[in-house]
């Protein structure tokens, strides 16, 4: 068996914490009453999953009708351009309207929402603020289908019960009327919203290559999308990230959906199989280092069948979907590898596809072993 890595810590941002309390200290008492005099009594950023908006903690006291207050929150901020961001850009007030829309139309357990802010001068960045929520994350440092994570401890019976939960997440999210969310579709042409969608990817990963090698891999992968185009089902919301180190569990409850920088509008398949292929990349990682994985966990024939059963829908075959999710993690991987060059963590490699962690299950879905 070889060794378990000794950290996959990442650095996320270059920003200083200390910095980061006093701007929201007096970015607060701006949208506060006058008499709030807001003080923020400790800020961090965290070591918690996600590689795309940078997120910071904090806990702030202001008064409120002459009663002081503690409130637990939690600033979601775009990234510095020099830090080498995943995505071309981070519409934050989306982001932001999207949370408060599902918390407000569903059941899906979301934060509560405080404020957007669309100023840049008061910490570098659009922001947005919401509370923070008590609750464990699946981690992906080291990754939970490693062993000696609460995750991989649980009996098999609370981790099926674990997806079940979230597959209702998933149903709840795709109640959503989207008559209500058309500022969620993206602008490429296209047209259906699956082709607009792969459209936007297309032009993410030209972003990730602007000026530097390109991926024959990648490129493979789209190719094939065109040539076995899926019969498209219907258009409902797509959460995007919808894998389970964004989401926050009470025992096995899901208690919090995060991350919503890649929401956008698709059909039911794309986010079942986005759930699927996270937890696939992590099984690819775990066998580079002969680890035995979590191999019966979020198989795609499981969540699709439990999918069925919790909406009476058939969002139809994963695996046009899948290849697709390849796709997506390949630009990811893209960009997250350049991020670690620029802030010294791996040197630059020779092959920039040689720091995709995903190879093996992306070249046998191109081969059509799925």
């Amino acid at each position: 068996m070889t060794d378990k890595p000794e950290s996959m810590e990442v650095i996320r941002s270059s920003r200083d914490a200390d910095t980061m309390r006093i701007d929201l200290e007096r970015w607060l008492a701006t949208k506060l009453a006058p008499d709030a005099a807001p003080i923020v009594e400790r800020s961090e950023g965290t070591s918690a999953n996600g590689m795309s908006s940078e997120t910071v903690l904090f806990d702030a006291s202001w008064a409120d009708d002459g009663e002081r207050a503690t409130h637990h929150l939690v600033a979601r901020i775009a990234p510095e351009g020099a830090d080498v961001p995943v995505f071309p850009k981070y519409e934050l007030d989306k982001q932001y309207e999207i949370m408060r829309l599902v918390g407000e139309l569903t059941d899906v357990p979301v934060p509560e929402m405080y404020w957007y802010e669309s100023d840049p001068s008061h910490l570098g960045a659009p922001f947005f603020v919401m509370s923070r929520i008590d609750g464990r994350v699946p981690p992906d440092v080291m990754p939970y289908n490693f062993g000696d994570s609460w995750l991989s401890a649980e009996p098999v019976d609370r981790q099926q019960e674990l997806v079940r939960n979230v597959v209702d997440v998933l149903v709840e999210l795709h109640s959503m009327p989207v008559d209500r969310l058309g500022f969620l579709e993206h602008d490429e042409p296209g047209d259906t919203a699956l082709r607009r969608h792969v459209a936007h990817t297309r032009a993410w990963y030209e972003f990730a290559v602007n000026g530097l090698p390109r991926s024959p891999l990648v490129e493979r992968g789209f190719e094939w999308l065109d040539e076995n185009w899926p019969d498209e089902g219907e258009t409902v919301l797509s959460w995007g990230d919808s894998r389970i180190g964004n989401m926050m569990f009470d025992g096995v409850t899901t208690v919090a959906v995060f991350d919503w920088e890649m929401g956008g509008l698709a059909p039911r398949a794309l986010e079942l199989a986005w759930l699927v292929y996270a937890h696939r990349v992590f099984e690819d990682i775990a066998a580079v280092f002969e680890l035995p994985g979590m191999p019966d966990f979020l198989r795609a024939e499981d969540v699709r069948a439990t999918y069925i059963e919790r909406s009476g829908v058939d969002p139809g075959p994963l695996d046009w979907y899948l290849t697709y999710c390849a796709v997506q993690w390949g630009i990811v991987f893209l960009r997250t590898s350049r991020r670690s060059i620029h802030f010294g963590e791996i040197p630059e490699p020779d092959d920039i596809e040689t720091t995709f962690q995903h190879t093996s299950s992306f070249e046998a879905f191109l081969r059509g072993e799925f």
